[in-house]
């Protein structure tokens, strides 16, 4: 099994209490209703299962929501802010938002960020340990700036936080986020194949042909060994 999803695989073991404050509660009060009519719009149930890809070049997170056997794409957010280049975080100070596959469990959300509302990513992972890499408190949160994380608009990260928030509170043990340099394609692989970080991407899409040819009924976290 590959260190890469080993972590992740090993959140969905166990549920945990869902944190909370008045700031939080506040917002997901005033988001829930058309939130949760915009996914009735779309045969969606508030609260079902999310799963979340990122995609670094194209600035672009995206949420899917489960329905019967099937994840769904529900909604794409444009990424405000995210800082350094394409490739890993590999240690602390480097500025860099990391790639991967993380899992977030809801001890790692934080519903009193100064940055409006946030959870962490969960890096380093095994994967990232393995290798040496360092750094911590690698966020999705709002507020628009980036130093390492993916900072989104206070309006998005509002929707992603309530999604995430819901699914803990039905159930969900932890979620997936899927973390790409950009869309794994043959031909953008091959653009980049005099990259650094080449064989670390083609790591990465087994993950991600995995997802696109079968979305199963199992969470993507927990489906098996897929990178």
């Amino acid at each position: 099994m590959s260190l890469l999803l080993l972590g992740a695989m090993l959140a969905c073991c166990w549920a945990q209490e869902v944190p909370s404050s008045l700031h939080a509660q506040e917002v997901i009060a005033r988001v829930e209703p058309s939130l949760a009519r915009a996914m009735r719009t779309r045969g969606l149930h508030y609260g079902a299962p999310i799963f979340l890809r990122i995609f670094k070049a194209s600035k672009e997170l995206e949420v899917w929501v489960q329905a019967r056997k099937q994840f769904r794409l529900f909604r794409m957010y444009t990424i405000c802010a995210a800082s350094g280049e394409l490739g890993p975080k590999e240690q602390e100070g480097d500025l860099q938002s990391p790639e991967g596959f993380y899992a977030v469990t809801p001890e790692q959300m934080n519903p009193d960020s100064q940055y409006h509302l946030a959870f962490d990513l969960g890096y380093p992972n095994a994967y990232d340990q393995a290798y040496g890499r360092t750094g911590s408190a690698l966020m999705v949160h709002g507020n628009c700036v980036s130093a390492g994380c993916y900072a989104m608009t206070d309006t998005d990260i509002e929707e992603i936080y309530t999604l995430a928030d819901a699914a803990f509170r039905n159930g969900q043990p932890a979620f997936a986020v899927h973390i790409f340099p950009f869309r794994m394609s043959q031909q953008r692989l091959r653009h980049a194949r005099h990259a650094r970080w080449l064989p670390f991407w083609l790591n990465l899409k087994e993950g991600y042909d995995h997802f696109s040819s079968a979305v199963s009924a199992m969470s993507p976290l927990c489906s098996g060994t897929h990178v």
